[in-house]
């Protein structure tokens, strides 16, 4: 006969295994591309944007099957599917920078709670020499202050990131349309591609490809229809004179949005850059770092250096690591950034 300890006992392990099981069936692995792929796939947007190409299809198609169409009819339904393939396109370049940018935050945060744990353990460690050189008067209070100080804002730094970290996640599942309160685990993002296009073939062609310049270029197309319809002698000129006056409007409009665009990618031309210049810069200081971890090894076996040095040596090893990590997901930022404002897929992501 089972004892009631046993009993109970059996009830935990039965309970504890379901509660693991659970755990595991609700944690998903992904990688940025993943994430990135199942945005694309499910996401809301790309799905209400290529709803509405579908839709702006049909009605084209409908049209042009009309004998009846007349031309002020057949051009804003031509023009309606130009603006929804940009903006399919536009929105999946724009899904590409929101989940890289959540993916990389939610992965820095991750990093981060690992890396401020190693400063409040070699904080701990300082309060407790900084209290024994007190006690043996070699130390004033004013360091023990500081050192208690300074692992209190480390604790909080800690606690910080490890309340951000569930939220920054969830906003994440969000934009990948997954399931309220799944677990993700992220894997570290890959090495970003180098930028190869150059600033003149990205600023090429913009007008087909950016969504407010399509609508734009519509507008000052349809605006020249009208014009073109309004030039004869059968219509009142002052209908010519007006269609003439929202014509040059539209061009206005168009002109300044396209100098816009073209600042725009001009500018996130130069971040992409930069960002990739800093990855190189971040790597020297990770090399330094690494180096001056093992000099501090080799010191303590030596007897020269003492063991808290070393520990030391290792949070900075671990900061200039850290370091790489966020240069190297500037770098996927800033690409996809240049890939929403130039309408051109430069992280190779959006496939």
């Amino acid at each position: 006969m089972l004892t009631r300890t046993t009993l109970t006992l059996l009830l935990a392990l039965t309970v504890s295994g379901a509660a693991a099981q659970s755990a595991a069936q609700g944690a998903t692995r992904l990688t940025l591309a993943e994430a990135v792929s199942r945005a694309l796939t499910s996401g809301v947007d790309v799905t209400t944007a290529r709803a509405n190409l579908q839709k702006a299809q049909a009605n084209l198609k409908s049209v042009r099957a009309d004998p009846t169409s007349v031309i002020t009819t057949l051009t804003p339904a031509e023009q309606d599917v130009a603006l929804q393939t940009a903006t399919l396109e536009g929105t999946r370049l724009n899904v590409v920078q929101a989940v890289v940018t959540q993916y990389l935050t939610a992965y820095e945060t991750a990093e981060r709670v690992t890396l401020n744990a190693a400063q409040v353990a070699l904080d701990e460690r300082s309060l407790t020499i900084a209290r024994a050189r007190l006690a043996a008067r070699v130390a004033t209070a004013l360091d023990v202050s500081r050192a208690q100080n300074s692992l209190n804002t480390n604790r909080q730094e800690l606690q910080s990131a490890r309340d951000g970290l569930p939220v920054q996640e969830a906003g994440l599942a969000r934009l990948l349309n997954l399931p309220a309160g799944t677990n993700l685990t992220l894997a570290a993002p890959p090495a970003p591609p180098r930028l190869g296009a150059s600033l003149a073939t990205l600023q090429s062609g913009l007008n087909t490809r950016l969504p407010t310049l399509v609508q734009a270029a519509n507008g000052a197309g349809l605006a020249a229809l009208q014009v073109r319809l309004a030039d004869n002698d059968y219509t009142p000129a002052r209908t010519l004179q007006d269609a003439r006056v929202a014509a040059q409007n539209a061009q206005r409009s168009l002109d300044d949005a396209s100098r816009a665009a073209l600042t725009t990618v001009r500018d996130a031309y130069r971040t992409a850059q930069d960002a990739q210049e800093r990855v190189a810069l971040a790597r020297e200081s990770q090399a330094n770092a690494q180096t001056s971890l093992t000099q501090a090894q080799a010191r303590l076996r030596a007897g020269t250096a003492a063991a808290v040095d070393v520990q030391q040596a290792q949070v900075q090893a671990q900061q200039a690591a850290f370091s790489v990590t966020q240069a190297v997901n500037g770098v996927w930022r800033a690409l996809s950034g240049l890939g929403a404002a130039s309408g051109v897929d430069v992280t190779g992501l959006a496939r």
